[in-house]
């Protein structure tokens, strides 16, 4: 499907946070999420060179190290978020824009998963798009990761459309 093809909800979503936000995941870890700064790169690269093969979804993020610095110099020409445990990057959401949308990409380390992150992190990503003035956003998610489409549910992405494996799911902002 084209972006121009796309179907947007009529309606905007709620308000999000805009970073920086903290919160003690369910671990009783201190996260703080905050824009991207220069300086982080090595420690996003880090995360995503440790992250686990079997949660790499639809090819990302890249396997080995110098992909993965490749793909994220890509990834850094949006809005991006990462999500911190001291000094370690445990998350990273992006906004990469996309003729007249922004698509949308999110991962959390495996040994972060599911203690709240997540739903945070997209959050405090969707309040820096709102006040970047990101009007439309969309992405894509494996029809079988319920947890995924569950997160995205819960902020407001409505499904546009499926493919065989996939589901597109858009939002205004």
């Amino acid at each position: 499907m084209s972006p121009g093809e796309r179907d947007y909800p009529d309606g905007e979503a709620e308000s999000f946070p805009e970073p920086p936000v903290s919160l003690e995941d369910k671990e009783g870890r201190p996260i703080e999420i905050r824009p991207y700064e220069d300086g982080d790169f090595d420690a996003v690269v880090e995360m995503y060179a440790d992250f686990d093969p079997a949660d790499r979804a639809q090819g990302i993020p890249p396997a080995t190290e110098s992909r993965v610095r490749d793909w994220l110099e890509n990834l850094l020409d949006g809005l991006n978020v990462v999500a911190w445990h001291d000094d370690r990057a445990v998350g990273h959401a992006t906004l990469v824009p996309d003729e007249d949308a922004s698509e949308l990409a999110i991962f959390v380390h495996q040994d972060y998963q599911r203690a709240g992150i997540g739903s945070t992190l997209i959050r405090a990503l969707l309040g820096y798009g709102q006040a970047e003035g990101v009007e439309k956003v969309w992405l894509t998610v494996e029809r079988w990761n319920h947890a995924a489409v569950n997160l995205y549910e819960s902020v407001g992405f409505e499904t546009n459309g499926t493919e065989s494996f996939e589901i597109e799911m858009v939002l205004r902002l």
